[in-house]
């Protein structure tokens, strides 16, 4: 159905049934927060406003209690386009008259209670950031967080959230590239699923979330309205409890196919030129995309709720403008061009009605059966107008003390290192995820490069030119737990790390910060100094931050007793190869090849895999990290990969050196001999997970010219043996086969998980 209407609108504001403070209460909003409304308003509010509220100020949606550490991160850069907020996704310029449209978001609490639709509709709802700002989305990529895989419960929530994820993203056609997957008890209630979306659009025809123009008519365009996501914003800003289950109806429904089709329609509608503003209705509904795109514009708009399709009869004017059901957008037409607009979602066989008009009260005025039942400023809803901004208390977490009295002297060297070797590659979060991502559609639309499949970072192929996007996503949540400050400078070192190694240049990122509840002054602290640390890598590696998502109250509440998850801050980095030539992927590549350790290498053991499942400590320091030392090594790294040296290439991260070099020989299936230098202890030489470490192969003949290289970018290096045979040898020991390492490798995850 199609149609456009015009409106006769009574404007006296429904007064019936006026709730007070206790109700607003339940409603997610403080004491202050209701008496601040009161004065916006200079009245009492109704219910229906007071549930707008409720969702425009939740943390999700206001970032109140986010906003004033996020905005010390840096957000200007030569590259983009747009600077972090100004719109739907970040914009940057990756050369030839392109951009790269990509955000990344979570959709954890929803995941948690209904993984399948929780993942599905996280899926669906990061792409239409992309879409609706006239991308096409062209990766889709994943960062995972589950609890402990021997728990049937978790083995639940990993099914379901991969199922959710592969049938949407398979669905919808658009390929999902990469991702990372951890596990700890941490997370054994509260799993973490952050999607991220990456599309392609010509610069100078993107679309703005903006309502400008008086008399412009609104359009609702996209799925019909239903009860599913009622709430859904309120429900992701606070805590998980064992009755959470209850708020089922706060988790959305997804259709894939029905996504493909407003992607197409809203491709087409932007081309004809008669869009003014697009915005993807995602948490709030109509409430959020409304009021966002009349404050951007300081503009107003009225809306007859009457007019929106809806699944249900007789719903609610709250439910109306509350519902979080997926695959509708709110749009902003020219006057005058409604029925170029109209012919093109008619030919997509998709509803698109005008429910409403723009005008320059500067208030959203919402109508139902002609009747006002809300009437509020659009600024005060939104982040930068009234929206009421917190800095909370701040403590260092108790649990630092057991952190810093850890010493390595603590320590014994295991008597069997092949014992701790096949222990290593075989644990959850470092074995192959291959029965995650066996599951996604790598190759739908033809730009995944499968022949470079084994590169640090995921490789998309720019169609018409010779270059290539790098994309990636990171972050060693266990770093940040330790240590948040040094853990944040990690997640983004890591991140620009893979793209390097891959043969790309770090340009930009997009974070999805994953946190426990702000009211708690220790979470609060690692939240700060994470994102101080985010900061200070972002500077460095000249990566600014295009936008993202804050996702509080990441904790369980069981039994009476309340865990945060650790802090997790994912790092989605895009970076640009300027020619495919220089991809350059991890696995060896000749028989006889020297084998280069690039990077600091020392005898620190900090917090690793090795040190939390061989020997039981999970209080130690954060690996040693040198920011200035990981961007000069990093710039070498790219140097020789341009200048043709390097034959393979791959970052040291979990399970140290050893999990790194036996990762190459198994991609390869070609074994290696080694030496450790005698300065170093073997068990810390070949587990710990010290940073900005790369392993690189070379042919001899390159040897000297790697030499003089590193040596003129003042770079440690360590030639450590050479790749070969069908074994891996160290200090003249026998370790295994490649074949016996391989399959450790890649099926120790998938036994845990079809148990």
């Amino acid at each position: 159905m199609v149609t456009a209407l015009s409106l006769r609108l009574t404007h006296k504001v429904h007064t019936m049934q006026i709730p007070g403070v206790e109700t607003a209460k339940k409603l997610g909003l403080l004491e202050s927060e209701y008496d601040k409304i009161c004065q916006i308003l200079g009245r009492t509010p109704n219910f229906t406003e007071l549930s707008i509220y409720s969702v425009m100020w939740s943390e999700h949606c206001s970032y109140k209690n986010s906003i004033l550490q996020i905005k010390k991160l840096p957000r200007k850069g030569s590259r983009l386009l747009v600077e972090a907020g100004q719109e739907n996704a970040g914009l940057v310029n990756i050369g030839d008259g392109l951009a790269a449209a990509f955000k990344i978001e979570s959709h954890n609490h929803p995941s948690a209670i209904e993984p399948y639709q929780g993942a599905a509709t996280g899926v669906g709802g990061i792409h239409r950031d992309i879409f609706t700002m006239g991308a096409r989305p062209i990766a889709a990529l994943n960062s995972l967080r589950f609890g402990n895989p021997d728990l049937p419960h978790t083995r639940k929530l990993i099914k379901g959230v991969v199922k959710g994820i592969g049938n949407y993203g398979n669905s919808f056609g658009v390929p999902t590239v990469a991702g990372e997957v951890y596990f700890n008890d941490c997370y054994n209630q509260n799993i973490l699923v952050n999607a991220m979306s990456v599309g392609i659009v010509k610069i100078g025809e993107t679309v703005s979330a903006i309502a400008e123009g008086v008399g412009n008519p609104v359009f609702i365009v996209g799925s019909a309205t239903g009860k599913d996501g009622i709430h859904g914003a309120t429900f992701a800003s606070a805590d998980l409890t064992e009755n959470s289950s209850e708020d089922l109806p706060a988790v959305q429904v997804g259709d894939p196919f029905q996504e493909k089709l407003l992607l197409e329609a809203s491709l087409e509608a932007i081309a004809t030129g008669q869009i003014i503003g697009m915005q993807d209705m995602g948490a709030a509904g109509i409430t959020c995309s409304t009021s966002e795109m009349s404050a951007k514009s300081r503009t107003g708009m009225k809306i007859w709720l009457d007019r929106v399709p809806t699944r249900q009869s007789n719903m609610k004017p709250f439910e109306i403008l509350l519902s979080e059901s997926q695959e509708r957008m709110l749009v902003i037409c020219k006057k005058g061009g409604e029925n170029q607009l109209l012919q093109v979602f008619e030919k997509w066989d998709l509803e698109c009605v005008q429910i409403g008009e723009v005008t320059g009260s500067g208030r959203l005025e919402y109508y139902m059966d002609n009747e006002c039942v809300a009437d509020v400023p659009a600024e005060s809803l939104v982040l930068g107008g009234g929206a009421p901004v917190y800095e909370r208390e701040s403590i260092r977490p108790h649990y630092m003390d057991k952190v810093a009295d850890f010493s390595p002297s603590m320590i014994n060297e295991p008597e069997d290192l092949v014992e701790v070797a096949r222990m290593i590659i075989g644990l959850p979060n470092i074995a192959s995820k291959a029965w995650i991502y066996e599951q996604y559609d790598k190759m739908v639309r033809t730009g995944t490069m499968t022949s470079v499949s084994t590169c640090d970072a995921a490789i998309v192929r720019i169609k018409g030119t010779d270059k290539a996007l790098a994309l990636t996503v990171d972050c060693n949540a266990a770093y940040v737990y330790v240590d948040p400050h040094t853990g944040g400078m990690i997640a983004v070192s890591e991140a620009a790390r893979n793209i390097t190694c891959s043969g790309g240049v770090p340009v930009a990122i997009t974070n999805c910060l994953n946190f426990g509840n702000p009211y708690n002054p220790e979470v609060y602290y690692q939240f700060v100094h994470a994102l101080k640390g985010m900061g200070e890598a972002c500077v460095r590696f000249d990566t600014p931050v295009t936008g993202g998502n804050v996702s509080f109250y990441n904790q369980s509440v069981i039994g009476g007793k309340t865990e945060p998850v650790y802090p997790t801050p994912t790092i989605g980095m895009l970076g640009i190869i300027e020619d495919k030539k220089h991809i350059t992927t991890i696995e060896f590549k000749e028989d006889g090849d020297l084998i280069y350790l690039i990077g600091d290498q020392n005898n620190h053991l900090g917090y690793c895999e090795y040190l939390h499942h061989f020997h039981g400590i999970i209080h130690a320091p954060a690996p040693h990290f040198n920011l200035e030392d990981e961007f000069r090594m990093q710039t070498s790294v790219r140097t020789a990969i341009r200048q043709g040296i390097i034959h393979s290439a791959h970052d040291i991260s979990e399970g140290g050196l050893f999990t790194c070099l036996a990762e190459s020989a198994i991609a390869s299936g070609m074994g290696f001999s080694i030496g450790i230098p005698l300065a170093f202890k073997p068990h810390i030489f070949l587990f710990a997970e010290t940073q900005g470490r790369v392993i690189v192969t070379v042919a001899a003949r390159n040897k000297n010219s790697l030499e003089a290289l590193l040596q003129s970018h003042r770079v440690e290096f360590h030639q450590l043996g050479v790749t070969g045979g069908q074994s891996l040898n160290i200090d003249g020991r026998h370790y295994g086969s490649v074949a016996e390492f391989g399959e450790i490798f890649r099926t120790s995850l998938t036994k845990k998980i079809e148990n």
